[in-house]
């Protein structure tokens, strides 16, 4: 949800996924390989978004399964620096047409959002990211950007106060009404797909050991899954 309400209702301008466009539509997403930005990928296919611009690193081949590189479709690596992740985002976008308006953050740190912002348009360009109360002061003022808050779709239209203010009767949580059951029908006909997972053994014993795998940048590519029940001592505490 957090990938579809900032490509919809973030990022100004995007066709939805049930209206594709037939036009090419240039994007960038920083972070393919994150769940976030997974789906992002998977959403833009359905919108008919090419060519994708995706940066992504050891999960390289992951996302290599999500583009489309007869449409045009990339993948660039950031772990070979970010000079030479730049001058490759520019060829792409040369090769693209020369002109880039939108890009999806998937990352929003460690210098992803200052390398979008050189090469993405300096008049039009948009950019959303995920990371709050973030200094996003780097990002030229004449790029729009915004902060994508998956919460927002279960916030009344009073606690939406930029909806509000612009007499919308409906928001973010209706959006979030119809895309639920949108990614319903799609994992149900199968032409949606949920993240890669991994079941944790041992149960909630095996959290530390996950954590440290987040923490040293061993975990890509996949969400990890503890069964409850798998956790030692667990039948102590269950109750009739």
């Amino acid at each position: 949800m957090t990938a579809a309400l900032g490509l919809y209702q973030r990022l100004e301008g995007l066709p939805l996924p049930w209206h594709p466009t037939t036009k090419p539509i240039p994007f960038i997403v920083y972070g393919a390989a994150s769940a976030v930005g997974a789906y992002v990928v998977k959403l833009a296919q359905l919108s008919n978004i090419h060519p994708l611009i995706c940066i992504a690193g050891r999960a390289t081949p992951f996302v290599e399964g999500l583009v489309d590189k007869s449409k045009g479709d990339v993948i660039l690596d950031y772990r070979e620096g970010d000079d030479k992740l730049v001058s490759a985002m520019k060829s792409a976008v040369d090769k693209a047409g020369g002109k880039v308006e939108y890009a999806f953050d998937a990352v929003s740190e460690h210098g992803s959002f200052e390398n979008i912002c050189k090469v993405l348009d300096q008049k039009t360009g948009q950019i959303t990211l995920v990371l709050p109360k973030q200094d996003y002061s780097a990002i030229p003022s004449s790029i729009k950007h915004s902060v994508t808050m998956v919460g927002q779709v279960h916030a009344d239209m009073d606690q939406n106060q930029s909806q509000k203010e612009a007499g919308n009767k409906t928001g973010d949580q209706d959006f979030g009404y119809v895309m639920f059951r949108f990614f319903g029908r799609g994992l149900q006909e199968g032409w949606f797909r949920g993240h890669p997972q991994e079941v944790v053994p041992g149960g909630l014993a095996g959290i530390s050991g996950a954590l440290k795998n987040l923490k040293d940048g061993k975990a890509s590519a996949v969400k990890y899954v503890f069964r409850l029940d798998e956790t030692e001592g667990v039948e102590r505490y269950r109750t009739n």
